[in-house]
């Protein structure tokens, strides 16, 4: 592949990052690029791990996590989170760098950087040392300068309006 790859980071408090990512894969895929997702933080069942395993050979989805910190009924402490946000990511930077992708999506990395889970410096090192032509998308609230002005495509989410407000919980392949 001749293309320089791009960095894109979908960030900000709406709802879509996921879901935006997902979308550049599965338009990816079209064009028989193999893709990788890491999600950090998230261990549930959701409809995209399914959806996913019918998109294959092209793609491939792990996730690494122990959920999300401190919400949804988490009682672990958060030493178990940083833990396993940097087992997540060094699984992340082996595949990153093996040369074996054409797209990988780094799901939640952002948010993990911003929590404290990771050191911001990793997702800089990743982003520093991913292959001239691959194209890496990382996710999550609140990304830094640092990672703004790094990223090629910078997308941020911005709630308008949630059903939430009006008492509709999260939908089932709508929202997970």
């Amino acid at each position: 592949m001749d293309e320089k790859g791009l960095v894109i980071l979908y960030t900000g408090e709406g709802k879509g990052k996921t879901t935006a990512a997902l979308g550049l894969v599965l338009r990816a895929v079209g064009y028989n690029r193999k893709c990788l997702i890491v999600q950090f933080g998230k261990i549930w069942f959701t409809g995209e791990l399914l959806g996913v395993k019918k998109l294959s050979p092209y793609v491939k989805m792990i996730q690494g996590g122990k959920g999300f910190v401190k919400i949804l009924g988490d009682r672990l402490p958060l030493s178990e989170h940083k833990k396993q946000a940097r087992e997540t990511f060094d699984l992340l930077y082996k595949e990153v760098t093996s040369g074996k992708w054409d797209v990988v999506v780094a799901d939640e990395i952002v948010g993990a950087a911003s929590s404290g889970l990771l050191p911001l410096s990793y997702v800089v090192k990743l982003i520093k040392d991913k292959p001239e032509g691959l194209d890496l998308v990382v996710t999550g609230h609140h990304a830094s300068k640092k990672l703004i002005n790094m990223a090629d495509l910078v997308t941020e989410m911005r709630e308008v309006k949630h059903p939430y407000q009006k008492g509709i919980l999260a939908k089932k392949g709508i929202d997970f």
